[in-house]
């Protein structure tokens, strides 16, 4: 038995390994162990190095909230992030539903167009300059009067029901008595 396995499903494992390695690799490796806090901010690591360099350095500006414990500002600093997630996966699954939605307007208006046009006995919108063949055959009907037989229908049914465009009167364009089927073309 073959298993076949898609291309993006293969993107998709490499990127989980890649990931992994990253979060594992350094704890592997060791790296930081020479430092009091192995893996600190960007911010700490900033802060100490400019005091290395500059002793005499004053910052210009003071933050404007200082959180009491490093574990606080770490959960503020995850809470900000998951927020940022939030907000970039809203917007990228609204621009995905707003797509899915175009697509599925556009595949139900071209199967109803489709649909329309293959049904026998329906209006379907014509060219300018195009000839209307049902308002030239239902205009030689003429309605008789009450009760008389129309010449113009094969089983002698009533005049205003084969111009009212009754698919079941004889005759009718699209009829089920009309010598070629409108679907196949080919003879009943």
């Amino acid at each position: 038995m073959s298993l076949t396995v898609s291309r993006n499903t293969k993107i998709n494992a490499l990127l989980l390994l890649v990931v992994a390695a990253l979060a594992v690799l350094p704890l592997a490796l060791g790296l930081g162990d020479h430092k009091e806090e192995p893996f600190t901010g960007a911010d700490a690591e900033a802060e100490t190095a400019i005091t290395e360099l500059r002793p005499d350095y004053e910052p210009w500006f003071s933050p404007l909230y200082e959180p009491p414990s490093g574990e606080i500002e770490s959960a503020l600093f995850a809470l900000q992030a998951a927020l940022g997630a939030g907000v970039l996966a809203y917007y990228f699954g609204v621009r995905r539903g707003r797509r899915q939605g175009e697509a599925r307007a556009v595949a139900s208006a071209s199967a109803s167009a489709s649909a329309s046009a293959s049904a026998p006995g329906t209006d379907v919108p014509k060219a300018a300059g195009a000839s209307d063949t049902s308002t030239a055959v239902s205009g030689a009907r003429t309605s008789t009067a009450a009760g008389e037989a129309d010449p113009s229908t094969a089983a002698g049914e009533s005049g205003a029901s084969a111009a009212a465009g009754d698919p079941g009167a004889s005759g009718a364009p699209g009829s089920a008595s009309s010598s070629a089927s409108p679907v196949s073309g080919k003879d009943a």
